[in-house]
């Protein structure tokens, strides 16, 4: 007769449990029909649409994957992805954690870490057109460029002609390598005038002089003597292959006087154009203006390149995800054991010896966390590489995600290769996602 009422008394609790549990089913059913909708059911038609071909009429099996690995292009792309996960990943770990470290030093550091934040606002799709302007080839429009240029020309500040070009049939012939020479022989005592168009008036030197008198100076017996000028009079005018008075020398360019195959003398030509070797010994010699003088301007680097596409292109990822990194691993800096820094410093370590030895391995946990995020991360960039890449080197900088995307829609057109494509970046990025679920777990327990 005990067990009755023990039963009874079951019989409640069990009903009382059973409606709890339906009604965490009904709470959590919204979610996991959203959840199937939108990740179980696209993950499942992908793998089943990888298997037909472009059509999705014919069944192929498993030809979409061997052609992910006999394609060219999507080779490239699995090359370019795996720079990303290698490269990105690295170096926005030591950054943030560089970062966070000196931030710590710093006076203002909540304002340091705002600014260094503040790209995490930006969106993909801005943050490619910031970088894709100043990346421009033209310095006049990409800031880096225009600071390239201007950092070479401190060092090397030559004046050029790109567009001279001799006048022919006055005493100048086209040499090898872009060159101008003499075509007849000049002896110690002489004058020449050397006449070039093809130079703008406003683009002429803003020092250049009248080339007149410097024509008419008389040289002496030892020194060859000469004019290098703009065989142009503005309005119309003038005699070809004379200097007339309201023509102007050529700045700045350089000449040689060349015997038996050998530099004898060098020169530069003055704010109007004159030029003197003197003390040349007796004989014959050609003068000769060499090739520099109508190299064109240093136009800075093509960042945009076949070359530079993918490193570009992670800077500009850099420049998006450091302030992430820096405030997470500083998060974690903030929570070590003060006296295990402490305790080091009065036993005499070094600065550098307490990052290298304490701070990093007390970080690890952190910093493995962050390394991981940025992984699965990069594995999806996409708008990055589609925005800042130019059409003709797209192939160049192509991930997995954009060469998805081109092969499913970007002209393509075949969704199986795309779809296949997708099942492989899923079983890339699912391990580390993982990884990272099982490290949120232990650091929550």
């Amino acid at each position: 007769m005990a067990v009755i009422p023990s039963a009874r008394a079951a019989n409640p609790r069990r009903r009382a449990q059973l409606k709890k549990r339906y009604a965490a089913v009904l709470f959590v059913l919204p979610a996991l029909l959203l959840l199937g909708a939108l990740v179980v059911y696209p993950v499942l038609f992908s793998a089943g649409r990888s298997l037909f071909d472009a059509t999705g009429d014919r069944f192929v099996g498993g030809e979409n994957y061997a052609e992910i690995f006999s394609d060219p292009a999507t080779l490239k792309a699995i090359r370019n992805s795996t720079i990303w996960v290698v490269v990105a990943p690295v170096l926005l770990t030591g950054l943030g954690l560089v970062l966070a470290v000196l931030t710590e030093k710093v006076r203002w550091a909540t304002a340091f870490k705002l600014v260094l934040f503040l790209p995490m606002a930006v969106s993909f799709l801005a943050a490619g057109i910031i970088f894709r302007l100043a990346y421009e080839e033209d310095p006049n429009r990409g800031v880096l460029n225009a600071v390239a240029v201007g950092v070479h020309d401190v060092f090397d500040d030559r004046s050029a002609y790109p567009t001279a070009r001799a006048r022919q049939g006055h005493g100048l012939a086209a040499a090898d390598g872009g060159s101008y020479r003499t075509t007849d022989a000049v002896a110690p005592g002489q004058s020449l005038s050397l006449g070039f168009v093809g130079v703008a008036p406003d683009k002429m030197p803003s020092e250049a002089r009248f080339a007149r008198a410097a024509a008419t100076a008389k040289p002496a017996a030892d020194e060859v003597r000469g004019v290098v000028y703009l065989d142009f009079t503005a309005g119309g005018g003038g005699k070809p292959g004379k200097v007339d008075p309201a023509e102007r020398g050529l700045p700045g360019m350089s000449v040689e006087a060349v015997r038996d195959g050998q530099v004898a003398a060098k020169a530069t030509t003055a704010a109007d154009g004159s030029f003197t070797f003197p003390g040349l010994e007796a004989g014959s010699y050609t003068v000769r203006l060499p090739a520099s003088n109508f190299a064109a301007p240093y136009q800075g680097i093509s960042w945009l390149g076949p070359a530079l596409v993918t490193p570009a292109i992670i800077g500009a990822y850099l420049w998006i995800w450091t302030g992430f990194a820096m405030v997470l691993i500083g998060a974690g800096l903030a929570a070590l054991p003060r006296d295990a820094l402490e305790a080091a410093r009065m036993d005499g370590a070094t600065e550098w010896q307490i990052f290298r030895k304490i701070t990093v391995p007390l970080l690890a946990p952190v910093l493995t966390v962050v390394f991981v995020t940025l992984v699965i991360n990069v594995m999806k960039v996409f708008d990055l590489v589609y925005i800042i890449a130019p059409g003709p080197v797209q192939e160049e900088a192509n991930v997995l995600a954009t060469r998805m995307w081109l092969v499913s829609f970007g002209g393509g057109n075949n969704q199986g290769l795309g779809s296949a494509i997708s099942v492989l970046l899923l079983l890339l990025v699912v391990p580390a996602m993982i990884f990272n679920v099982r490290r949120f777990r232990r650091s929550g327990a």
